[in-house]
């Protein structure tokens, strides 16, 4: 056993795998665009589906006096995990499921895999690791202390490796709704100065901005279905800040409920929020931009300068062993 471990852990092996997989990678970036779906279209009916299991549920909860669950159901072995060992109130804190709505994961499903997850990946890095140094025999040469603490700090980085997959994922997804924001704005106002009511507004702007941002379609798509059916759409446009997370659109939100409570126009608003949003847009292209020369700095002194001596005194070098 010991013998294939170590003709398959050679570095000629892992030279050709690694080879090999920088290649599948290569094919399938060229390739991906070809192959992959609308994911436009499906998610915009995927919105569709979940606005009127919403009034359904609505519906539902009106006509019979109770409240009817039609989102899908967790995994059932996932769901027995986190009630059994109770995860809710050892791993749940009181912002999780606005983190997971803010990565653009609802309902209880994807909670109860979050916390799922969090009991079952410290285990699988914790025994992963085990096996890599008692196993294998990697650090064969250091104490058993060392031994030890390594597989502690895999368990460890098991154990925020879903914290980390969450932060990211709201990281990206901020940032993709943040440069559609300004444009969406644009619409919204176009739309409410032509006569069209808010829900209508945002109903086609949710239409139109899919091209430029998904996730933001899916919000305003979300908050047209919010809109229809809650009593209070105070309520609904707070939803909106929560589930984004973005001071923009909370301020566009307070300003959506103060405009409805106090009575004043919807496009002097909407025209001073976009204009600050764009503002906000290109100060952040602004703070990237000032950031950039010293994270040049390390990749400039490694790789351009031993280059750049090399065109500059490479010649005179030549000349030099030439006369010699």
């Amino acid at each position: 056993m010991f013998d294939f471990l170590d003709a398959v852990l050679n570095t000629q092996t892992l030279a050709a795998f690694f080879s090999a997989v920088a290649a599948i990678a290569t094919i399938l970036t060229f390739a991906m665009p070809y192959v992959s779906g609308d994911k436009l279209g499906s998610r915009m009916k995927y919105l569709s589906k979940e606005r009127q299991k919403m009034r359904e549920r609505e519906r539902a909860r009106l006509a019979k006096g109770q409240r009817v669950e039609l989102r899908q159901s967790p995994k059932a072995f996932m769901l027995d995990v986190v009630e059994k060992l109770n995860l809710r109130r050892a791993l749940e804190s009181e912002d999780t499921k606005d983190k997971l709505a803010m990565a653009g994961l609802r309902g209880q499903s994807p909670l109860v895999a979050y916390l799922f997850v969090r009991l079952a990946l410290p285990i699988a890095f914790f025994l992963a690791a085990v096996f890599y140094v008692f196993v294998l025999g990697k650090f064969s040469q250091h104490p058993m202390t060392i031994k030890l603490l390594i597989a502690l700090g895999a368990a460890y980085a098991g154990f925020f490796a879903p914290n980390l997959y969450i932060s990211n994922r709201i990281s990206k997804r901020q940032t993709d709704i943040q440069k559609a924001f300004p444009d969406a704005l644009d619409l919204m106002l176009i739309c409410v100065e032509s006569g069209m009511s808010i829900e209508a507004a945002f109903r086609k702007v949710s239409q139109e901005i899919g091209s430029q941002s998904i996730a933001l379609a899916e919000e305003l798509t979300l908050t047209t279905a919010e809109l229809s059916y809650l009593q209070d759409r105070r309520q609904a446009y707070e939803n909106l800040g929560r589930r984004t997370g973005l001071a923009g659109v909370r301020g566009v939100t307070t300003a959506l409920i103060q405009a409805e409570r106090y009575g004043t126009p919807l496009g002097t608003a909407l025209r001073v929020m976009a204009q600050e949003n764009r503002d906000m847009r290109m100060a952040e292209a602004e703070r990237k931009a000032a950031g950039l020369p010293p994270k040049l700095t390390v990749p400039m002194i490694t790789f351009f300068l031993p280059v750049l001596f090399v065109v500059i005194l490479g010649p005179a070098a030549i000349k030099v062993m030439n006369l010699e």
